[in-house]
């Protein structure tokens, strides 16, 4: 079961598209965060949605806040990925332990071995504000959780 509106937002540590660690509790107290799963690199639902949050960047940097966009992909994949389709902001990599965070937030398909399209805001101390979970083939709405980030 995915994490609730209200939960603490479990913490972790995981590599971005450069390598580097990059914990979610290194934004609490100072940014709200924007914590995006989604299945693949390179697929045509992930690609569409990720360059519409690049597209958007300004929203989320006008409502002080951080995206975290997290899939099972290693980082040299994410790399190539985020340098093809232009995405400034972290890719985070949860491949191994395999779906390890995904799985904590309650949105990894045993099925499929990859995270669903989970979306959790979370505010400056920690808490999850905002949720939604969408199937494999579902596109997020972008201005749900912008609207969202209005409310904090």
């Amino acid at each position: 079961m995915a994490i609730q509106v209200g939960d603490k937002a479990p913490d972790f540590e995981l590599k971005d598209n450069h390598g580097r660690a990059v914990k979610l509790s290194d934004f609490r107290g100072s940014k709200n965060v924007v914590l995006l799963f989604y299945p693949f690199a390179f697929t045509g639902v992930c690609t569409g949605e990720l360059c519409e949050v690049r597209d958007n960047l300004p929203k989320f940097a006008d409502r002080d806040t951080q995206v975290l966009a997290v899939s099972n992909d290693s980082i040299h994949t994410l790399r190539v990925f985020a340098e093809q389709e232009g995405l400034e902001y972290p890719l985070l990599s949860d491949f191994w332990p395999h779906g390890e965070v995904s799985r904590a937030y309650g949105v990894f398909a045993e099925d499929k071995g990859c995270a669903v399209r989970g979306t959790f805001v979370i505010d400056k101390e920690g808490l999850v504000r905002w949720t939604v979970v969408n199937a494999l083939p579902d596109a997020r709405d972008l201005g749900e959780y912008v609207a969202a980030l209005d409310t904090l």
